[in-house]
C-alpha cells in the first residue's frame, strides 16, 4: 500500500496542505484522550513511519522527535477524563480531533482522519485503518501515542499504586484488581470503571 495515496490524491485536486489527525486513549480506564494533528512535508519522508501500534516503544520515541522537528505544523490536544465522563468518549474524541486541527499554525486544505465514526465539522476524508494507510495519519498516531504514554508515566509518580507507567491506564487485570482493592483516583473515568466498583 502506498502510504501517500490519499495525500497525493488531494494534492492533485489542488490542496496545498494535507493534515493527518489521530487519537490515542479511546479505551483506557484512566487518563485523557489525546489527539495529534500534523502536516508533514511529503518530499522528505521519514523512514520507519508506520501505525504506532506496530512499532516498538524505543522506535516510536525516536520517530516522535524527528516528526516534531520536520513537521510543517503539529498540534497536540487533550480532553480530560472528567469531560469524557460528561460527554462520552466518542464526543470527546471528536472534540479532541477538532481542537488538534484548529490548533495547527498552518491551516490545512483537507484533513485525513483515522476511522469512519468521527464525522467532524471540518473539511475531512475518513480512512479505515488510516494510521496504516496514510503517512500523515501515521505520523499523528506516533506523536499522540508517545505524548500520552509519557503523560501516564508522569501521572504514575503521583499515583504509584496503580502502575500507570506499565499499562498507561488500560484495563489490565493488575489495574482492575487495584481499582477493586483501593478504589479509583481522580484520573479514572467513572463511566468506564463502574463495573469494577463494589456496589
Amino acid at each position: 500500500m502506498n502510504k501517500l495515496e490519499y495525500e497525493q490524491k488531494h494534492l492533485s485536486l489542488g490542496a496545498k496542505y494535507v493534515a493527518g489527525v489521530d487519537e490515542v486513549g479511546r479505551g483506557p480506564l484512566a487518563g485523557p484522550v489525546v489527539c495529534c494533528a500534523v502536516i508533514m512535508p511529503l518530499t522528505d519522508l521519514i523512514e520507519g513511519v508506520d501505525d504506532s501500534k506496530k512499532l516498538t516503544e524505543k522506535k516510536r520515541e525516536a520517530l516522535y522527535e524527528v516528526i516534531k522537528e520536520k513537521a510543517i505544523a503539529y498540534s497536540i490536544q487533550e480532553v480530560s477524563e472528567r469531560e469524557i465522563d460528561e460527554i462520552n468518549i466518542l464526543n470527546a474524541v471528536k472534540k479532541c480531533m477538532v481542537k488538534a486541527v484548529e490548533g495547527l499554525s498552518v491551516k490545512p486544505d483537507i484533513t485525513l482522519v483515522d476511522g469512519v465514526d468521527t464525522h467532524l465539522p471540518i473539511n475531512a476524508e475518513y480512512i479505515i485503518k488510516g494510521d496504516a494507510n496514510s503517512y500523515n495519519i501515521a505520523c499523528a498516531s506516533i506523536v499522540a501515542k508517545v505524548y500520552r504514554d509519557n503523560l501516564m508515566k508522569e501521572y504514575a509518580k503521583e499515583f504509584p499504586e496503580y502502575g500507570f507507567e506499565k499499562h498507561k491506564g488500560y484495563g489490565t487485570k493488575a489495574h482492575t484488581d487495584k481499582i477493586k482493592e483501593i478504589g479509583p483516583c481522580r484520573l479514572h473515568r467513572k463511566t468506564f470503571i463502574k463495573n469494577f466498583l463494589v456496589k
